[in-house]
């Protein structure tokens, strides 16, 4: 549904190559603009030797890749060449940095009206947007290790990267927003997602259990998250074989329902 949107891909790690590969996966023609020396930084990690990283290639899948020096006169040239001529630009260095690069919206707005300017950070403006963030200080900051375990333990990591990969979707559906709104004002925009932000919207049932309770939510353990159905929460079970789980989980979506 994205044929003939061109998207320039200057993020890295998870947050924004989740958010490009996304885009990729709807059709859009995807380049990824890499460091010369070494690439993503995300190519590095859980790479065997001799072979290419699992990590990098499950967040940059669909995608074309070009490597170029951002730092060089020609290099900047080629990536305001490219951004002339791209639908979408998505990056998400540290704050300030594709600034200091001479990439910043204001300058490429002035040579291409129309882009959909793309930037994940990991708070939004105020005392912190220059702080620097990874999934897990997301998570933290965004509330969800406090809703996570139980009261009896201390807050255990979530298994998803949430913070992460939940904020590149956050931020590849504000771009499908714009690039709408765009067949209408023939303008593009500037789209800033925040990944605390991002992962404050998956925890809204919390909001929910404190305006109900007026109480702050508490870590419910394997229990609903409602705290409103019973029985709720993981069971374990007799093994039988190979194939079969040890545990069962089960959260009605209300009393009726289990009584049924």
């Amino acid at each position: 549904c994205l044929g003939g949107v061109r998207v320039l891909d200057l993020s890295q790690f998870e947050a924004g190559p989740s958010c490009t590969e996304a885009l990729a996966w709807l059709g859009a023609e995807v380049v990824k603009v890499e460091n010369p020396r070494g690439g993503d930084p995300g190519r590095s990690i859980l790479a065997a030797p001799g072979a290419e990283s699992f990590y990098f290639l499950i967040f940059n899948a669909n995608k074309k890749s070009l490597a170029v020096d951002l730092k060089s006169l020609a290099g900047k040239r080629l990536v305001l060449d490219l951004a002339a001529k791209a639908d979408v630009l998505v990056e998400n260095f540290a704050p300030g940095a594709i600034e200091r690069l001479g990439f910043g919206y204001d300058t490429v707005k002035k040579i291409n009206p129309r882009i959909i300017f793309a930037q994940v950070k990991g708070f939004g403006d105020g005392p912190y947007e220059n702080y620097v963030s990874f999934d897990m200080i997301a998570q933290s900051v965004g509330g969800a290790l406090s809703l996570t375990g139980t009261t009896e333990t201390e807050p255990p990591k979530p298994g998803p990267t949430i913070g992460d990969t939940g904020t590149g979707l956050h931020c590849a559906i504000g771009i499908l927003a714009a690039l709408h709104q765009r067949e209408r004002t023939g303008r593009g925009q500037h789209i800033k997602v925040a990944m605390q932000d991002a992962v404050i919207n998956f925890s809204r049932i919390a909001f929910a259990r404190q305006a109900a309770s007026g109480k702050a939510a508490v870590r419910s353990g394997n229990r609903s998250a409602l705290g409103t159905t019973a029985p709720s929460g993981l069971y374990k079970c007799k093994g039988g074989g190979l194939n079969d789980y040890c545990f069962i989980y089960t959260t009605p979506a209300g009393n009726r329902d289990w009584d049924r």
